[in-house]
């Protein structure tokens, strides 16, 4: 792990930093995690595989940039599964949907493929095992995030949202000794943990879930902006403003001493009197995020004399997930079609 480099002396407010002292905090990881990636080979591989269009419910993942270039290639997002003509193919996205859609699909007569992101499986089936178990589910997690709509599909009747702490009071369950948390796989790990706190002030014998539901590369992802926040004067964070990873890697970098902090999607929405007296800018980005749009934050900052470029990794990815199933079966068949041709 890098050691955090030495503060350079800060600039007076108002006026800009000596070149000399202009450099950039450069996160790692950042960008795209292995569920993304994933999802977005998926995409094309359909469109590949099959031709335009290809119909995906809700967006792939969580960024502008990637959904204008799917749609480019021929992708056609839509809201809901019924907006899909039948006997057409459509993707489920990344952040995985309810059990009820999945029937929608079949209703309509229509080919799916199924990109929901592991990790985020993973929380779905814990879901399912403790409702079997009549355990009353508090579900960490954004109201509304298609991820936790997804979740809550699978188990309605047992499963109650838990918005952050300050909703924790509001939270009624049938027994108090069969409680279990599961949570948003997005979240900050340091909200959802002192969430996690109140509602075991409420519910001593509260069960955890048997591993970490927060994915590896949200938590990553805010331990590198942690070690960056404190020495930074300005985080930029790539990212859209639907993506929840991105958006709290804004606030994980303010709550770690960044004075000022901001996200955006390109980096032609940077505003240039966010560098006045700026003499460290931290960069990352969200984990649905191309790595060329962050190149183009680099460069937009190199142009305005933060060459200096030190990069602060926190951990080394090396996870990989396979493509769905209904790809690599269809995939094999063509390569051996191929093959026998």
């Amino acid at each position: 792990m890098t050691s955090s480099p030495s503060p350079t002396p800060a600039a007076t407010p108002g006026e800009d930093a000596p070149r000399d002292q202009r450099k950039v905090l450069l996160a790692a990881p950042r960008g795209y995690c292995a569920g993304v990636d994933r999802a977005v080979i998926a995409v094309e591989k359909a469109l590949e595989q099959y031709g335009a269009p290809v119909y995906v419910r809700h967006e792939i993942v969580h960024n502008k940039y990637v959904v204008k270039t799917l749609e480019k290639k021929g992708a056609i997002f839509v809201d809901e599964t019924e907006e899909v003509p039948e006997g057409n193919i459509v993707i489920f996205s990344a952040h995985g949907v309810a059990p009820v859609v999945h029937e929608e699909a079949k209703r309509g007569k229509l080919a799916t493929i199924d990109a929901t992101c592991p990790l985020v499986t993973k929380v779905h089936k814990e879901a399912v095992r403790y409702a079997n178990e009549d355990y009353d589910i508090l579900l960490i997690g954004h109201e509304g995030h298609e991820e936790v709509v997804g979740t809550s599909g699978e188990a309605p009747e047992h499963i109650t949202l838990v918005d952050g702490p300050d909703d924790v009071a509001n939270v009624e369950v049938r027994d108090p000794e069969k409680v279990v948390w599961l949570s948003q796989t997005t979240l900050s790990v340091d909200e959802t943990m002192e969430t996690v706190d109140a509602l075991k002030g409420r519910y001593p014998n509260l069960l955890s879930p048997p591993s970490d539901d927060i994915c590896y590369a949200t938590q990553n992802r805010q331990i590198a902006v942690k070690q960056m926040g404190a020495e930074a004067d300005l985080v930029i964070v790539v990212g859209s403003k639907n993506s929840s990873n991105s958006v709290r890697l804004v606030e994980v970098a303010l709550g770690a001493g960044a004075r000022d902090a901001h996200l955006v999607d390109y980096a032609e929405e940077i505003d240039e009197a966010w560098l006045e007296g700026v003499g460290t800018v931290g960069v990352t980005s969200g984990a649905s995020v191309p790595e060329i749009l962050v190149h183009g934050v680099l460069d937009y900052l190199a142009q305005r004399g933060y060459e200096d470029v030190e990069t602060i990794t926190a951990a080394e990815e090396s996870i990989a997930f396979s493509l769905p199933k209904e790809l690599r079966r269809d995939l094999r068949a063509e390569a051996q079609a191929a093959t026998e041709g």
